[in-house]
């Protein structure tokens, strides 16, 4: 018998609100102050991935080499212009608020796991509990809390060991590559949702083209798809 749905596990960027954008203006800007040009293909690379990552493929695409403290400095300057650009507002993506609201009403645990670090997410988290009135996850990890980022397992293990409950009872909500690689690993059912990157099928993951008009039963079956083969999209 399939386990009995406890949890929901939220991603951020790109899954409920839509500030991948803003890490991608944020990078190409940049790439132009280095004199240089980020590829899309570049840019779609850097998708839910680490810092150090992104800055590295950026680097890598404009045929440039930077120095360990370069890279940090890149880095933060980054994460410095994503946090001016939240400033201008944080819209949350199709369908996701009335999904975050119906999960909370079925009483459900929640968290949301981020790669984004702890203080450009908390930006997000105050602009999503200001919309709702109130924090709607019980937990939240982000990239610079966990031993090992997306697509290690350790991010979505350590929230489930923070919930309270069973990977094998948890339903990740992910629109990236390395995210749902992460959701995978963990032994959780995986709802992929594609946002700027290609997802591949694979078992225990759920493919749909949007979160509009998802809600609690949509997860109890991605839930019980479990390791099956993956469902057709929406």
């Amino acid at each position: 018998m399939p386990n009995e749905l406890a949890a929901v596990l939220f991603d951020m960027d790109g899954t409920l609100v839509q500030t991948e954008e803003y890490w991608g203006e944020a990078m190409f800007e940049l790439a132009a102050s280095l004199g240089g040009r980020m590829s899309p293909e570049a840019r779609a690379r850097t998708v839910g991935t680490s810092m150090r990552h992104s800055m590295q493929v950026l680097h890598a695409d404009l045929g440039i080499v930077r120095t360990e403290e370069q890279l940090q400095a890149d880095a933060r300057w980054v994460e410095d212009r994503v946090a001016e650009l939240m400033g201008t507002g944080i819209p949350w993506r199709p369908g996701a608020r009335e999904l975050v609201a119906a999960v909370r009403a079925a009483g459900l645990r929640t968290a949301l796991v981020t790669t984004t670090p702890r203080r450009l997410a908390d930006i997000v988290l105050g602009s999503i509990a200001a919309d709702l009135g109130g924090s709607p996850f019980d937990v939240t990890v982000c990239g610079d809390e966990v031993p090992a980022r997306k697509p290690d397992p350790a991010p979505y293990l350590q929230a489930a060991v923070a919930l309270g409950v069973e990977p094998s009872a948890c339903v990740v909500v992910e629109d990236s590559l390395v995210g749902v690689t992460s959701g995978l690993a963990a032994g959780m059912a995986v709802l992929g949702v594609p946002a700027m990157q290609p997802v591949p099928p694979a078992p225990g993951l759920t493919l749909w083209n949007t979160l509009v008009d998802i809600g609690v039963a949509e997860l109890v079956e991605v839930l019980a798809a479990g390791c099956s083969a993956p469902l057709a999209g929406r």
